[in-house]
């Protein structure tokens, strides 16, 4: 596994490393940040005097402990104005427990173990038996970095998902536009499967925003016309979502929009959308040009032919895979062609 290569970079990082700081690295990678959000008020609390003594620095904005969980540095947050809160809702999104933490926290105890036998360490491989021993006898439960670490490295930071530190180049775009007072809105176009939905979703936490699907303008059945698909990226009712969405979407207002419900082939009901100042369009064809340039960042959710044939098996069943090979994928392909939709998002991940 890769745990190793983390490990080892995070020791080459900080070489004052100890044997009590290698297991705090073990914890948090299974663990996250669990133990540290009991109470949400008093840990965003802490979070602001840690944050107040920090000194902006021009240092790495995250540092990996493994595939999965992120060490943020406060003080690369600070040096690029970001939001506190924002960190503050990344945190506090990952700090749930792991079904399989434990077991995850054991092996990669034993990984760190093979590294200080192998004399990769600045300590001796009988200070981390001796440390681990006693460690053991105390219930295995969080712990501080050692005094040797906080004195020369100066910790501070927050455990994120690694799949929030991606998100990193449209939250700064995100910073920059929010200082003009308007409504932000961000567009999320791309590939299907790609994992557009969950980025929508993970930019709702951390701004606070409202999400409009473009899944909502599934186009009718008085619309689903041979001639209608030969057009690139008419296969949404880009029609409704001009009149219904698009003269409010920029308004610090109020408004509501039909949702179409393409199981039922009708619409069902209506979607809200509030007053707030972030805004989301997710979907393909989101960055139709038929709309003009309405959003403030338009994103690209890219994605290998390979795994998204692998998503939508998984997700939808082999039925609805063929379906997707032999019209929804080529329809999309076709628009983003014809569109150069990729070539002039403004983040492309």
């Amino acid at each position: 596994m890769n745990f190793e290569k983390y490990l080892l970079e995070q020791m080459n990082r900080h070489p004052s490393t100890q044997p009590q700081d290698i297991v705090k690295h073990c914890y948090q990678a299974a663990y996250g940040a669990e133990h540290l959000l009991s109470d949400r008020d008093a840990a965003r609390n802490y979070l602001e005097r840690e944050y107040a003594l920090t000194e902006a620095e021009n240092v790495e904005v995250y540092e990996r402990l493994s595939e999965d969980v992120c060490r943020v540095n406060l003080a690369a947050w600070k040096k690029k104005g970001l939001p506190l809160e924002w960190l503050f809702n990344m945190f506090a999104a990952c700090a749930c427990i792991k079904e399989n933490a434990h077991e995850l926290f054991c092996s990669y105890l034993k990984a760190a173990e093979k590294i200080v036998m192998q004399g990769q360490t600045g300590f001796l491989f009988s200070d981390w038996q001796s440390y681990l021993a006693n460690y053991k006898k105390t219930g295995m439960t969080a712990v501080h970095h050692s005094p040797q670490y906080r004195e020369c490295e100066r910790p501070a930071y927050r455990i994120v998902d690694s799949r929030y530190v991606r998100l990193l180049p449209i939250l700064e775009l995100a910073e920059r536009e929010m200082r003009g007072g308007r409504v932000c809105v961000i567009a999320i176009d791309g590939r299907a499967a790609s994992g557009k939905t969950t980025m929508s979703k993970q930019l709702k936490l951390i701004l606070d925003a409202d999400i409009i699907q473009m899944d909502d303008f599934f186009l009718p059945a008085e619309l689903r016309t041979e001639e209608r698909f030969h057009t690139p990226g008419a296969n949404v009712h880009y029609e409704r979502f001009i009149e219904e969405v698009l003269p409010n979407l920029s308004r610090p207002e109020s408004f509501s929009y039909r949702i179409f419900d393409c199981s039922k082939m009708d619409y069902a009901g209506e979607c809200v959308i509030g007053k707030k100042p972030f805004r989301i369009v997710e979907g393909s064809y989101s960055c139709h040009p038929a709309f003009g340039k309405y959003a403030s960042i338009t994103v690209f959710s890219d994605i290998k032919s390979e795994e998204q044939i692998k998503r939508i098996y998984h997700r939808n069943g082999v039925h609805m895979l063929e379906m997707f090979r032999e019209r929804w994928i080529p329809l999309e392909e076709k628009y983003f062609e014809h569109y150069l939709i990729q070539q002039n998002a403004d983040v492309s991940l």
